[in-house]
Order: C-alpha cells, then sequence, then structure tokens
C-alpha cells in the first residue's frame, strides 16, 4: 500500500496565527436607589446570551451598592457574536430604558494570548 500522505513544508520564520476574542468589562453605575433593579434586568439577558453560541461567558453583579455600581463582564468569540447580541430586542429595550440615567464605564477589549492566570 502506497503513503498519500504528503509532508508540506512549513515557511521558516512564520507566526502562528492569532486567535482573537472579544471581552467587555467594567462598571455602570445608576442611582443607588435603582442600581438592584438594573442588575435584576441585566442578569434577564444572560439567557439569551448563552443561547449564543458565540457567548463563552456573561455576568452581570451588584458591586456597590452605595454608589450605584453593577459590574459587567463579558467574553465573547468574535466581535459579530457580540454585534449579534446587541442586537437582540431585549438588550436593545435594556439600553434604550437604562441608557439615559446610567454612567456606562464598561469597554471592550481584544484578547490575543489567553492563558492560565498561573502563568
Amino acid at each position: 500500500m502506497e503513503n498519500t500522505l504528503q509532508q508540506v513544508p512549513k515557511a521558516p520564520f512564520s507566526q502562528p496565527q492569532l486567535k482573537s476574542t472579544i471581552i467587555v468589562a467594567g462598571r455602570v453605575y445608576v442611582a443607588p436607589t435603582e442600581v438592584a433593579q438594573l442588575v435584576a434586568e441585566a442578569q434577564q439577558t444572560v439567557p439569551l446570551a448563552l443561547a449564543n453560541p458565540g457567548c463563552l461567558l456573561i455576568a452581570f453583579t451588584l458591586d456597590n451598592l452605595a454608589a450605584g455600581s453593577m459590574l459587567v463582564f463579558e467574553h465573547w468569540r468574535s466581535q459579530e457574536a457580540l454585534e449579534a447580541h446587541l442586537a437582540q430586542p431585549e438588550v436593545v429595550a435594556l439600553f434604550t430604558k437604562w441608557g439615559s440615567s446610567m454612567r456606562n464605564e464598561v469597554r471592550k477589549f481584544d484578547a490575543t494570548n489567553e492563558r492560565s492566570p498561573r502563568e
């Protein structure tokens, strides 16, 4: 039996392909009397996000009641997956309701060097 596999020579000094993911993280501030409601409504979008195959992780939690802050952490496979999530009617409605009354300090990061925090 003849071997039909062929080795493809690799170019010298080739760079590995970097796979980028998207991290969305930060704080959102509203009036302290409203932050619990904001957290509850944001958490209602979690099942919707997790149904998106591009969502790796999403979490909203109360950060500081007195300051009216909520922590946001999201991890997405791609910008396209994030954009699909942000276009969902429930997410649009959440931003429409709270957008004018919140200070949004959430930022988006491109992550290309994933590894254990112990490395």
